[in-house]
């Protein structure tokens, strides 16, 4: 059996990239939201805002989700997982959490070799 970190201690493990994948997820119903990566900056400006911030590798830049559109997320509860590599981020949504309209961006199921809306 391999030994686990259980210590109260916060001390995120970062990829080679300096970031964290954070999984955000509905506080009412534990729906996932949406999939993004945060930087030590990004994670030290959700837990100050409370506010879901995060990094854009595309940008390469710090992005605070909603800061166009209005449709932020403010973050209720911020889990780290036993490795401290990875975030669970429990949020109220003030408006769709996908760039595309969609509450969230995992509307799509697999079927076999093709995609079909989630009602």
């Amino acid at each position: 059996m391999t030994s686990r970190d259980t210590g109260l201690t916060l001390n995120p493990k970062y990829d080679a990239d300096g970031l964290l994948t954070a999984v955000c997820v509905d506080a009412a119903t534990a729906a996932p939201l949406m999939v993004a990566h945060m930087n030590a900056d990004a994670l030290r400006l959700t837990i100050e805002t409370g506010e879901a911030t995060f990094w854009s590798r595309s940008r390469q830049a710090i992005w605070k989700k909603g800061e166009t559109s209005g449709n932020v997320l403010r973050v209720v509860e911020v889990r780290i997982d036993c490795d401290q590599d990875a975030l669970w981020v429990r949020c109220i949504p003030a408006g769709p959490a996908c760039h595309t309209g969609a509450d969230s961006c995992f509307f799509r199921r697999i079927e076999g070799d093709r995609l079909v809306p989630v009602a």
